[in-house]
């Protein structure tokens, strides 16, 4: 098995990425500099700032490179705190002091410029909270403006109608309010008062960093876009209005739809001009994004490379691995588009480790194309496949399951990934064949002659049309063959797919924050939009994450309407895999938890296609409330 985290250790030739970046940081003439490493979720960000980091320090933490001090965060640590911006300033400040890298000297005098800085990052915690309401630029505006405070504080104070300190603290409602307004007592704030605290910031952190006697101070920040949109928000622009000053770079790994979608939502509904709203988000996240960097998917070759990489490390020991490793980079160096797989390995490894690489490797190479257009070149998804392979090729080993290829397993497990609809379908033919289906056969006799394309237009004349895509056609058409074989066992091991469809522990972040934004009371026409603008510019694999987070919600909580509704609106929309999904979710579902409501509107559909079978079936008892409502005045 191999663990979902981050790694610097460079399986997928992504250094090169990671080299163009560090490239561009070491050219002062373009700092400061805010960059943007943007891929989709499990693209690989993470590895390529962890790389970054890598290239920046040894082991031991002492700088490969002296003239530059890097620091890493996962911007999660910061999703609890009540205003992010300042953590993240003191983070970056608690960072510098007790950063090993600077000599003891160093070190005091940094701590002794720092002073000045601890104390506006408790001011501006304080004033947060008085202007907690209010966005960052507005607070920034009074900040930088050569504007007093103290007056936008006294309208506060009269609009909340508070006359003393004791409502005050019983507004803010906290012993942080107190000390706030301790605070604002001791500093004596007047209308004669300019605070100019971004200003004053800046200045003083450039001061700080000057001190440290590093050329440049690179900050790589992770996981940003699984925090809420406003601290997302909230991040972006401290980095912008307060640290990004010379001699600093902030790298940030994130999806840009994310970005994108906090930015709307914090901003867009602001906005009286709402078909401009694109433009001005994207306007928006340029001036927080300097250069943006894209990462691509990974190409056949690639991810053929990927898998042999990730078995050889599983099955060798890691100092030999090590060794591996150091090929695969010269190797890399000079070949950019082939794959480095287990003949590239033979002369680095015993014969003993060669046969157990290739025991578990042999298969692999043929499935590499489909592999590549199930899973979209994207690293998470291939190493989530490969340890569900890995399991289920142990359970088979425990079970003592005779005759049982990997071939086929793996042949299998494409399917189920990529068109679950097709994979049950198939479940379903061989549950009623003593495991050999007669369909499958007809289709793999289709397939054995002429080229793909004659394949699936032939295919699409049948009864078997949904096996039609071109991909399904190379499916088919790969070895190894299904006629003739028993697939009870393999179904068997895939049981948990079938009971409950493409279950996921991992969701994307883009997937998540659209269902939370979906899922809200609100009139159905406005669903209806939200959905359409958003749905559609998900990945397959996010649509199907989508369903499955759906399903799982539903299943778990039957008395909620909104999560009928939202299928019954991807019912009339067509979407791919709804019906699938729905009947599996009807299926767990008691029905007495439904509500009569929910019947009527499922009336709809009963002459459906693919599910209105299923609902006359499934409401026919007429025993239930929701089911004499799905009845009542039918035709």
């Amino acid at each position: 098995m191999w663990s979902d985290n981050e790694t610097s250790q460079d399986l997928l030739g992504f250094k090169v990425h990671a080299d163009l970046l560090i490239d561009v940081v070491k050219d002062d003439s373009v700092l400061p500099i805010t960059i943007g490493v943007f891929g989709d979720w499990g693209s690989g960000k993470s590895s390529i700032l962890k790389i970054i980091q890598d290239e920046f320090e040894n082991e031991d933490g002492e700088p490969k490179q002296e003239e530059s001090l890097c620091i890493y965060f996962n911007g999660w640590t910061f999703e609890g705190y009540d205003d992010a911006k300042a953590a993240l300033l003191d983070s970056i400040l608690k960072e510098l002091e007790d950063n090993k890298k600077l000599s003891a000297e160093v070190r005091e005098t940094v701590k002794d410029k720092a002073k000045k800085l601890w104390k506006s990052i408790d001011w501006m915690r304080g004033a947060g909270m008085v202007l907690k309401n209010v966005a960052l630029p507005a607070v920034a505006a009074y900040f930088t403006g050569g504007l007093s405070l103290a007056p936008f504080i006294t309208k506060k104070l009269s609009e909340w109608d508070v006359d003393s300190p004791e409502k005050l603290i019983e507004k803010l409602g906290s012993k942080e309010g107190e000390e706030f307004f301790k605070l604002l007592k001791k500093e004596q704030v007047n209308e004669d008062s300019s605070t100019n605290l971004v200003s004053e910031f800046r200045k003083d952190f450039g001061d700080l960093l000057e001190a440290t006697k590093f050329k440049r101070l690179v900050v790589i920040i992770d996981d940003l876009d699984r925090c809420s949109p406003e601290r997302i928000i909230e991040n972006l622009e401290a980095i912008k209005l307060f640290v990004n000053v010379p001699k600093t770079a902030f790298i940030i790994g994130a999806d840009p739809r994310i970005f994108s979608h906090a930015i709307e939502f914090k901003y867009g509904n602001s906005n009286p001009i709402q078909e401009d709203n694109p433009r001005i988000i994207k306007d928006y996240l340029e001036k927080l994004i300097q250069l943006p960097y894209a990462l691509p998917k990974l190409s056949e070759p690639e991810v053929e490379t990927y898998i042999s990489m990730l078995i050889c490390k599983r099955e060798v020991s890691e100092v030999i691995f090590k060794h591996v490793h150091t090929k695969f980079q010269e190797f890399r160096l000079n070949d950019r588009y082939s794959s480095y797989g287990l003949l590239n390995m033979r002369d680095e490894l015993s014969v003993e480790d060669f046969e157990k690489v290739k025991s578990n490797i042999i298969s692999i190479p043929s499935l590499v194309p489909l592999i590549t257009q199930s899973l979209y070149g994207n690293p998470r998804q291939i190493k989530r496949f490969l340890n569900t392979y890995i399991l289920r090729k142990r359970l088979s080993d425990v079970a003592k399951l005779p005759n049982f290829s990997s071939s086929i397993l793996a042949k299998l497990m494409i399917l189920e990934y990529s068109e679950i609809k097709l994979f049950k379908q198939l479940y379903g033919w061989q549950l009623n064949q003593d495991g050999k289906p007669s369909e499958i056969r007809e289709l793999e006799k289709i397939c054995s002659e002429g080229n793909a394309h004659e394949n699936s237009q032939e295919i699409e004349n049948t009864s078997f049309n949904d096996w039609g895509k071109e991909k399904i056609v190379n499916w088919l058409r790969i070895e190894p063959k299904l006629s003739d074989v028993d697939l009870r066992d393999y179904f068997w091991i895939s049981r948990d797919k079938i009971s409950s469809i493409s279950a996921s522990s991992l969701i994307p972040p883009i997937v998540k924050a659209f269902f939370n934004e979906l899922y809200q009371e609100m009139p159905s026409g406005t669903r209806k939009q939200i959905f359409q603008d958003q749905f559609y510019a998900l990945t397959p694999i996010e649509k199907d994450s989508f369903l499955n987070l759906l399903s799982n919600n539903l299943k778990k909580n039957p008395q909620e309407k909104i999560g009928f509704d939202i299928f019954n609106q991807m019912l009339r929309d067509n979407i791919e895999n709804t019906e699938t999904y729905y009947i599996d979710t009807l299926k767990t579902i008691n029905k007495k938890e439904i509500a009569p409501a929910i019947g009527i509107s499922l009336q709809e559909f009963n002459n459906h296609a693919v599910i209105g079978d299923f609902l006359n079936d499934f409401f026919s008892d007429n025993r239930t409330k929701v089911s004499k409502a799905y009845n009542l005045k039918k035709k």
